[in-house]
């Protein structure tokens, strides 16, 4: 029997990943993305198509509590059944302390962290509903487990979502729910670190690139992160060999936080 899964923020980047990855284990998948996104998502729903799976595209603002609900309605209507929710949508913010602005603090909590809550509300109140011992996956960080500089709105937000994980875990665990995250390293494809290199080089005074260069070079395995490697650890947390595991956060970044 297909099994299906949504995945939020997955037009593109480590979301689209994800989404073809759980598309080769034999998922159906829902992609939902902000609706200006919808024309980026045909290409994965190509992939997810590609690999034998339905795909559908459901418009969300992860920010709107009753939308996550209706999204999650809808990809259940339309597939057949819900099984696992990956509450991937994320921003990253990048500013030095000092000057962090109420609309950046708003801005990224409302994305990294409420919208994890609502995605894992909308999930559990739907497995419960169709009687499937789910999953529900979230996105941390690895600056949720150790802060970096210029990344204290970041950092905050991602150590929210390994809290927020382990309660979920404890309070669904007797619905037999299981609620556990992944927490990146540096993903070398996306921009993200360059904003980071540019701040740190103003405080620092590193010349732009080295910053960047000198956090790879901590990483034991020497290399960046790349969706591929996420997308496997999603793949394990969704799959029926992590069934005895919950409330866990697992860094994939190359040893680079030990």
């Amino acid at each position: 029997m297909t099994k299906v899964a949504m995945v939020t923020g997955s037009a593109q980047g480590i979301g689209a990943e994800v989404s073809r990855h759980l598309a080769k284990d034999g998922y159906d998948i829902a992609l939902a993305d902000l609706p200006a996104q919808a024309e980026k998502a045909k290409t994965v729903i190509a992939d997810v198509e590609a690999a034998g799976q339905k795909a559908i595209f459901v418009p969300v603002d992860v920010t709107d509590q009753q939308a996550v609900a209706d999204a999650v309605n809808e990809a259940a209507e339309k597939l057949g059944g819900f099984d696992v929710m990956v509450n991937n949508a994320g921003v990253a913010k990048v500013d030095k302390l000092e000057d962090i602005k109420p609309a950046d603090l708003e801005f990224s909590y409302k994305i990294n962290v409420f919208g994890v809550i609502y995605g894992i509300q909308a999930a559990a109140k739907k497995f419960k509903e169709l009687g499937v011992h789910g999953r529900i996956i979230n996105a941390s960080s690895i600056a949720g487990m150790r802060a970096f500089p210029v990344w204290a709105t970041y950092s905050s937000t991602k150590a929210a979502v390994i809290s927020i994980t382990q309660a979920a875990a404890l309070e669904f665990a007797a619905d037999h729910i299981n609620v556990n995250a992944y927490a990146p390293g540096v993903v070398g494809t996306t921009g993200m670190w360059d904003d980071i290199d540019k701040k740190m080089s103003e405080i620092n005074g590193k010349p732009l690139g080295q910053n960047k260069k000198d956090y790879v070079g901590t990483i034991p395995l020497g290399r960046t992160v790349e969706p591929n490697d996420i997308a496997n650890m999603v793949s394990f947390l969704a799959g029926p060999t992590s069934e005895f595991i919950t409330g866990q956060t697992y860094a994939v970044d190359g040893g680079g936080i030990l």
